[in-house]
């Protein structure tokens, strides 16, 4: 896109959305952008959903087109959060993990913790590539 489309877009923009500045905790912006990419949906699209639903402003997102791919879409974002999810889940698995003390991680706890943690690795794998 040349440097004139670019100032177009961005006057566009100017006088059409408002920017908000928001601080958030690293590791939640972090797994908000990875969940948004995962889902294949914008940030600014899922934050002004949750604004517009909050604010109960009963104005409507832009309406998808009905096609062939609906149902697809549907399952591919259930993928996604489900994806999302045991991403969650295992980066709370793994904090645990790594908190063990020196004395125990030798134990048949520990041992299932480790296969707990692969098992979801391969989960998530496997929901990947069928994603």
């Amino acid at each position: 896109m040349g440097n004139a489309a670019n100032m177009a877009k961005s006057r566009w923009n100017d006088a059409h959305y408002k920017q908000i500045k928001v601080s958030v905790d690293p590791e939640l912006a972090a797994a908000f952008k990875r969940a948004c990419r995962i889902a294949d949906v914008s940030m600014a699209g899922e934050i002004s959903k949750f604004m517009s639903e909050y604010c109960k402003t009963g104005k409507k997102r832009k309406t998808e087109v009905k096609d062939d791919f609906s149902t697809r879409r549907k399952r591919r974002k259930s993928v996604a959060d489900i994806i999302s999810r045991m991403e969650c889940i295992r980066d709370a698995e793994s904090l645990c993990h790594d908190n063990v003390p020196e004395n125990l991680r030798g134990s048949s706890a520990y041992e299932d913790a480790e296969e707990s943690l692969s098992t979801m690795d391969e989960v998530i794998d496997l929901l990947e590539s069928i994603y």
